[in-house]
């Protein structure tokens, strides 16, 4: 892979004052690591192939299949591609579309995906009354009716919450308890708990689990097998990560991976 250029410097996309302009990017021929950075303009993430992990502020985002993430202007973020990642990249005029003020996961249709990617393909300055111009105005009008979906992890500010949201990314098979963790993190059990909730909005072992499931989408989604990815998150059996995985999304990892 060339590491050699940051894809941040394969395109400035607050140089045109368009309501929308749309980029594809191989990370086979960019840095897998994007440095925090911002942009005027809000920015639609969606994968085409492989995975791309965003951080903004407080919060994890995974770009699922036939979901993209939405960073609005102004909001500094991060991200990491897997290796085989293919991205397209919308980006959006503040005031352009009604469009959230905060990040979320959009669901984001075939018909749009489609459109995104004929738009990729037109020149960044496209004249107001051109097709480009026409096309950007039916995503922007369609993209603003997609529901939204919950693949984030919140991680919080506060240090401890921080330390080990880092340490389970960095080692998502660990299976300590609650308890466990406390003692790492010189707090009562008891209070972990309440701040996990208090900071997250969630116990324990449902941030735990949402972590799990934002590493399973993305290491599945740049073709680790099942059997790896229950093993890489510390389950029993590949039966057990399945049945974790049809929980939360619906349908097993096969299933899932077949609407892309």
């Amino acid at each position: 892979m060339n590491t050699s250029r940051s894809a941040i410097s394969a395109f400035d996309p607050d140089l045109t004052p368009l309501p929308a302009v749309a980029h594809q990017l191989d990370f086979a021929d960019h840095q897998a690591e994007v440095p925090l950075h911002v942009h005027r303009k809000g920015q639609l993430i969606l994968a085409l192939h492989g995975a791309v992990t965003c951080t903004t502020g407080n919060e994890i985002w995974i770009v699922p299949p036939n979901c993209g993430v939405w960073i609005p202007g102004g909001v500094p973020h991060s991200a990491h591609a897997t290796v085989n990642a293919r991205l397209n990249y919308l980006f959006v005029e503040p005031g352009a579309a009604s469009l959230p003020e905060y990040s979320c996961t959009l669901s984001v249709s075939p018909m749009i995906r489609e459109l995104i990617d004929r738009l990729a393909r037109e020149r960044a300055d496209y004249l107001a009354d051109s097709h480009a111009a026409r096309l950007a105005r039916v995503v922007l009008d369609e993209l603003a009716q997609m529901p939204r979906e919950q693949f984030n992890l919140p991680i919080s500010s506060n240090p401890k919450i921080r330390a080990m949201a880092e340490a389970l990314t960095n080692e998502p098979s660990d299976r300590s308890t609650l308890g466990k963790w406390a003692k790492r993190l010189a707090i009562s059990e008891r209070s972990l708990a309440r701040l996990l909730i208090r900071e997250t909005g969630l116990t324990f072992g449902r941030w735990r689990q949402q972590l799990h499931l934002i590493v399973a989408l993305r290491e599945l989604a740049s073709g680790e097998s099942v059997q790896n990815v229950a093993t890489e998150l510390g389950y029993e059996s590949v039966n057990a990560f399945i049945t974790m995985f049809k929980k939360a999304l619906g349908s097993t990892p096969a299933q899932y991976f077949k609407k892309t």
